[in-house]
């Protein structure tokens, strides 16, 4: 059975990523909850994160699983581990006396428990409350009087309130104000655009230092422009040393540091910099770092099924990828951005309108994200040199590897 994967990131109320819902759909249901097929899900669930571990998938964070009343009494659920994942019970989920006892079984275990898309507080829910960490509450579908009448009710218990479905920065802060722990939505993701915002210092010398070396400035220029980062100098250095041990000697010059690393590395180096960079004003800059090097790594690894020998294809697809949220990042007009970086023609196209291959590539990882499965089968059938198994394995792939480049870029900033 093939299986549709997808994550989508949990932010707590400071907008730092803590964890992941991970999406499963069956071919057969298309985009309806796989639950409907809930023993065979599971099994596909651990063969699938079997392959490389689910904690390389989601790094330290938590991953939320959705689960109905069979899969929940299905005994391979013991299989997941319990330091990694939150088990989300479905809304249709009957909550009977062998439910309750199958959740006090799995909580004594050490598994988290999570209630799904809750609307509002009936006596059935307030049987299993006791069990229950984590409340998922759906925003879109209350109002803001019976959802402060909901959160008054919860109160009752010591669970964390996560809002699902927050789509604007507005509804974020209101969230933030009304004491939820976590938010769930791609707000994260939309440029906030504010006239005269001033970039971050650390930003402004890192996207002179992408300038620099995307338009093949002299290494003398580039040199001039890390010594005015200490940190990053010394991280370029400590960088190199570790991966060139092989040379006899260690480097210590920023200029040899530059020309043994080579251009198109240190482009990447300073690309997801620009992410991890520490924000003065807070930000979700931790959950932008991680969606744009997943999709800088992705959008490359089907740059290479499509194009194998072209080298500068895959190259520029992945600085595609990583600069589709700069926008967010730095509070610009993507136009603005791509006007300042004077990137080709094909690539600012698909930055801006999503036309052409990388943009049309950029569109299907979007939509990848955000659980648009008939979408994304479709993309991929007219595309027609990768299927789902291929894409979904690049995905698994690229998400590992961001985690790696997390770990390593956040002890160099």
């Amino acid at each position: 059975m093939e299986v549709y994967l997808g994550r989508l990131p949990i932010l707590d109320s400071k907008q730092n990523l803590v964890a992941f819902e991970l999406l499963f759909r069956s071919n057969q249901n298309n985009g309806v909850d796989v639950t409907d097929n809930s023993a065979a899900s599971a099994n596909v669930i651990i063969d699938t994160y079997g392959q490389l571990g689910i904690e390389n998938v989601i790094g330290k964070r938590r991953g939320f699983i959705k689960v109905d009343a069979k899969l929940l009494m299905n005994d391979v659920i013991c299989m997941l581990p319990k330091k990694h994942v939150v088990l989300e019970i479905l809304r249709n989920v009957e909550i009977n006396d062998e439910i309750i006892q199958r959740c006090l079984f799995l909580k004594q275990k050490g598994y988290q428990l999570a209630l799904s898309n809750v609307v509002q507080l009936d006596q059935r829910f307030e049987r299993i409350m006791p069990l229950i960490n984590i409340v998922k509450i759906n925003i879109t579908a209350l109002n803001q009087s019976n959802l402060h009448n909901l959160i008054n009710k919860l109160k009752r218990w010591p669970v964390l309130l996560l809002a699902e479905k927050v789509e604007s920065k507005e509804i974020a802060r209101n969230c933030i104000a009304l004491n939820f722990q976590m938010l769930q939505g791609f707000y994260f993701a939309k440029p906030e655009i504010i006239s005269g915002k001033r970039i971050d210092p650390s930003k402004l010398s890192l996207l002179k230092l992408l300038l620099l070396v995307v338009k093949d400035g002299e290494v003398t220029e580039i040199e001039n422009e890390l010594k005015f980062q200490p940190g990053l100098s010394y991280n370029l250095l400590r960088m190199v040393n570790s991966a060139a041990s092989g040379l006899p000697s260690t480097i210590n010059s920023i200029k040899r540091a530059i020309m043994i690393i080579g251009r198109k590395q240190l482009q990447r180096w300073i690309q997801i910099l620009l992410y991890a960079a520490k924000q003065r004003d807070g930000g979700a800059s931790d959950a932008l770092m991680q969606t744009a090097t997943v999709r800088g790594r992705l959008l490359e690894s089907i740059a290479i099924a499509d194009r194998p020998h072209d080298k500068n294809h895959q190259d520029r697809a992945f600085m595609v990828g990583v600069l589709s949220l700069l926008d967010t990042l730095l509070g610009m007009e993507m136009s603005e951005l791509v006007s300042t970086l004077s990137i080709q023609k094909d690539m600012g196209e698909a930055l801006l309108t999503r036309r052409g291959y990388l943009g049309h590539q950029l569109e299907l990882i979007e939509a990848h994200e955000k659980g648009e499965y008939e979408t994304v089968s479709c993309m991929l059938s007219d595309m027609g040199f990768i299927n789902m198994d291929e894409f979904i394995k690049m995905e698994l792939e690229a998400t590992v590897w961001a985690n790696r480049i997390k770990d390593a870029v956040n002890q160099s900033v």
